[in-house]
Formats: C-alpha cells, sequence, structure tokens
C-alpha cells in the first residue's frame, strides 16, 4: 500500500525546509532594494543588485545542472543553506554596524542567485526518488503551491521587517536557511546512480545534457510551451499593469491586483491535483491555452483594479495545471543522471523568458495603444494556442502519466 504524500517523511522534511527558504528568500529580495535606497538614494543601484541576482542565477544554470547530476544532490542542498546562511549573516553584522557598503549587497546578491541556480534543480531532480511515480504530479502541485505561498508571505513580511529595522529581513532570511539546514539533514536520498554516459568534465557533461534534451522531442516540445507561457505571463502582467495606471486605476488597486495575481496561482496549485485526476495530460496543457486565449483581450473592457486582478487570479489559477503536467512528465522521462541538467536547462529557459517577457511588454506598450498591445498579446497566445492544440508530441501524450506509459510514448515518438 502507498504511503500517503502528507506521510512520506523525507518529502514533508524536504517541502518544509524549502518553504523556510523560500519565505526567508522572499522577505530578503524586497529588503534588497530597499537597503540600496537607503543607503544611496539611487534607483539605478537598486535595480543593478536584483539583476545581479537574477543574472547570477542564469549564468550558473548550465554549469549547475551538471554538477547536480555530478555531485551528492542531499550535500548540494546542504552545502547551498550553509553557505547562503553565512553569507547574509554577514550582511546582517554589517548592516547593525553601519559597515554596509554595495558591494557587499552585490556580492551576497551574487551568492544566492549561484546558491538558488544549484538547490532548485538538485531538489526538483531528486523528488522523483522521494515519491512514486502516481504520487509525482500531486508532489508537483504541492511545491508550486509552496512557491506561491512562499512569494505571497515573504515579499510581505519583508517589508513590514524592513520598517522594523534595514537588518531584519536579512536576519531572518539566516535563521530560516539555518532552519532548513537541519531540517535537510534528515532527509533520507537513496544514493546516485552511477554515472556512465560521459567523463567527468563540466563542459563535456554540459553539452551532453543539451544535446539528450535536444534530441528528445517530448521534451524539447513540452519544454517549449512551458517557456512560451512564462514569456506570455512576464509580458502581459506588464501590459496590464500599464493599462491599469493610463485608466486611472488607483495604486492600491492595482497592489491588490498584483496580489491576486497569487492568490489565484496559489489555489490552482492546490486545485491541480484533483483537477489532474478529471483531465488527461493534452486536455490539462490545451485546456490552460484556450482558457487564456479568452480571458486575455476581457482587460481592455476593464476599468477597474479589482476587476483586472480577477481575470489576473483566473489566468493565474489555470496556469498551474499545465506547468504541473509538463514537469512531471519531464521528471518521470528523464534519466535520473541527466534530471539535474534538465532542470537546470529548463529554469534558465524560463528565467531568460522572464527577462525578455517585460522588455517585450514594455516594447509593445511604446509602440502600440494599450488596447492594442493587449490584442497583440491575444493574437500570439491565440497562435500558440491552435499550435499546441494540433500539436503531435501533445496529443500523443500518454492517458496516464506513469513511467511506463511515458516511456512508451517516448519510443514511440523517436
Amino acid at each position: 500500500m502507498t504511503t500517503p504524500l502528507f506521510r512520506n517523511r523525507d518529502y514533508q522534511l524536504l517541502w518544509a525546509s524549502q518553504a523556510l527558504t523560500q519565505f526567508g528568500l522572499r522577505a530578503s529580495a524586497i529588503a534588497f532594494p530597499l537597503v540600496v535606497l537607503s543607503l544611496s538614494d539611487s534607483a539605478g543601484a537598486a535595480g543593478l543588485v536584483l539583476a545581479v541576482s537574477t543574472g547570477a542565477t542564469l549564468v550558473a544554470g548550465l554549469p549547475a545542472g551538471a554538477l547536480v547530476d555530478r555531485w551528492n544532490r542531499k550535500k548540494v542542498m546542504l552545502s547551498c543553506e550553509a553557505v547562503q546562511a553565512v553569507s547574509t549573516a554577514t550582511l546582517v553584522f554589517a548592516l547593525w554596524r553601519g559597515t554596509t557598503s554595495l558591494v557587499h549587497i552585490a556580492v551576497v546578491a551574487t551568492v544566492m542567485g549561484v546558491c538558488g541556480a544549484l538547490s532548485q534543480p538538485a531538489e526538483e531532480a531528486c523528488l522523483p526518488n522521494l515519491v512514486p511515480a502516481e504520487q509525482l504530479s500531486t508532489a508537483v502541485a504541492v511545491n508550486a503551491a509552496r512557491s506561491y505561498l512562499g512569494q505571497l508571505t515573504g515579499t510581505s513580511a519583508g517589508g513590514f521587517l524592513f520598517a522594523v529595522g534595514r537588518f531584519v529581513p536579512f536576519a531572518v532570511n539566516t535563521v530560516t536557511h539555518v532552519a532548513a539546514f537541519f531540517l535537510l539533514l534528515f532527509v533520507r536520498l537513496p544514493p546516485p546512480e552511477a554515472r556512465s554516459d560521459v567523463p567527468k568534465h563540466l563542459g563535456r557533461e554540459m553539452v551532453a545534457g543539451v544535446r539528450w534534451m535536444w534530441g528528445n522531442r517530448p521534451v524539447r516540445v513540452t519544454g517549449f510551451f512551458i517557456v512560451f507561457l512564462n514569456l506570455f505571463f512576464s509580458a502581459y502582467f506588464i501590459v496590464i499593469i500599464v493599462v491599469a495606471q493610463r485608466n486611472g486605476v488607483p495604486t492600491g488597486e492595482i497592489g491588490v491586483m498584483a496580489a491576486m495575481f497569487g492568490v489565484g496561482g496559489l489555489l490552482g496549485a492546490i486545485a491541480t491535483p484533483a483537477l489532474l485526476k478529471v483531465l488527461s495530460p493534452y486536455l490539462s496543457i490545451i485546456s490552460v491555452f484556450w482558457v487564456l486565449a479568452a480571458l486575455t483581450p476581457l482587460a481592455i473592457f476593464a476599468h477597474s483594479g479589482y476587476v483586472l486582478g480577477a481575470i489576473f487570479a483566473c489566468m493565474a489559477f489555470f496556469a498551474p495545471i499545465a506547468n504541473t503536467t509538463i514537469d512531471t512528465y519531464q521528471l518521470l522521462i528523464t534519466p535520473d543522471g541527466m534530471r539535474g541538467r534538465m532542470n537546470a536547462a529548463m529554469d534558465l529557459l524560463t528565467g531568460v523568458a522572464g527577462v525578455i517577457g517585460p522588455a517585450l511588454g514594455g516594447m509593445l506598450l511604446e509602440t502600440f495603444s494599450s488596447e492594442h498591445a493587449v490584442l497583440l498579446c491575444a493574437a500570439g497566445l491565440g497562435v500558440a494556442t491552435l499550435v499546441a492544440t494540433v500539436n503531435p508530441t501533445l496529443r500523443g501524450f500518454p492517458r496516464r502519466l506513469d513511467p511506463a506509459a511515458a516511456e512508451e510514448t517516448v519510443s514511440e515518438q523517436k
């Protein structure tokens, strides 16, 4: 008899450790620009610090994936928690003493970015070794809910903690990393599989991972769709924020609107396991595209922040369904010794899409009116929806997500 997920000791310890980590990271992420502004009164410097952290994560992405496949994944996660705890502790001490410099802050942000590039694929890669295949989609969805919850609670707490003291958000972040480290100590992970695909040469391992992903059509195709969704959301988010501002929506309502996006995503992640029991993998992906295509143009007719927020929440509600289906399928068909590189590459691609998306949304608004920018987003999504609907790889998805069905589908599509 399969142990229920909520009674899976090792998964619960891993989930709790990363929930603490994400709370601390979100609290400090909002505090980084605030502390830079308090020191330099420079918006450019504040933006640069955030860009340094994001850039470090992107640059370290592919090498991190190869190292995660080479090293013991539990030790990778433990090392990341320890390094982040020490680095943020130095920042807490410097802020408390009043000796902080912008260089020090940028170094800490870089360390956090690199550790994120290592720890995230390490956790995702070991997930199939902690939960049985029939519970994997539920575990992926619960992890997504954890991410949304950390974003909502950590971001809101960060501003409050900064008001208490400039060093307080970073002190909380240090404590969460220490607590996560001790929780991870008790997670039991099976030893990594023996590696025989390539010699231990970082460059060749990275190339082998990229070649495997590109040569595996299901991974390549599903990766394209998940990257497109991330690109769309990051572009559309900026478009809607500007549309609301141009329509005279009060700043407070815009804040509520952004929060409703997070709430919708959290509720969607919670509902995903139940929805996946009645939707096939193919339907769970294309139905999300059709729902988004129908909702996107409605922003033209909405002149209230609360209405726009409701549209945002509905869109965010359905996104975890597609993401969970794709993530689960990719984990099932990827060999254990390749999962770190696969997850790191997906994180890199979605991260790049997240950077390009806002710039694309801004370009649309600079070139076209608000209404036309929304319609262009809708048109792009409409094309992607039709492509997803007729795509043979998605149509060939198995009726259930388990290793045997996934492997059979991969063999047929090669």
